[in-house]
């Protein structure tokens, strides 16, 4: 999947979109996503400006955007205006840094569906490297009325 294909299914927009493309997916189980790290990021103005280090709630929160797709793309709900929320994260291990430069692979696989609710258990790797892992519990829902 192509960076459209990827907002189609996102909500998200830069500086916030943290999926670049899918490398591939399998419906209602798995997908491996990748975030290209630059150092263009507005994060490492401040995160820190002597050594850029991508904050590790970012780590989590792209491994989420992927499961996110996973969970779209798998009920057929792209351009719906369905959103996938954030319900728990447990467990969450950072194991190396990332820096600017970095592929960072995002595998994420559900773990349990209950239609509306799933659970995911995600890592993103550097080069073969794990550098964070999470498990996590997402909603399907329609956006909040006004």
């Amino acid at each position: 999947m192509d960076i459209r294909r990827v907002m189609a299914a996102l909500p998200h927009r830069y500086p916030m979109l943290l999926i670049d493309r899918v490398v591939s997916l399998v419906p209602s189980q798995s997908i491996h996503a990748i975030k290209a790290v630059s150092v263009n990021e507005p994060f490492f103005q401040g995160h820190f400006p002597t050594r850029p280090i991508m904050p590790g709630v970012l780590i989590v929160e792209a491994l989420a955007q992927a499961a996110g797709v996973l969970a779209v793309e798998s009920m057929n709900l792209a351009d719906s205006g369905k959103l996938v929320y954030f319900m728990s994260i447990d467990g969450a291990k950072f194991r190396s840094p990332v820096e600017p430069g970095c592929l960072l692979d995002l595998h994420v696989e559900v773990t349990q569906n209950r239609g509306a609710i799933c659970k995911f258990s995600g890592k993103a790797m550097i080069e073969g490297k794990l550098a964070s892992e999470a498990n996590f519990v997402a909603m399907i829902t329609d956006p909040p009325q006004d």
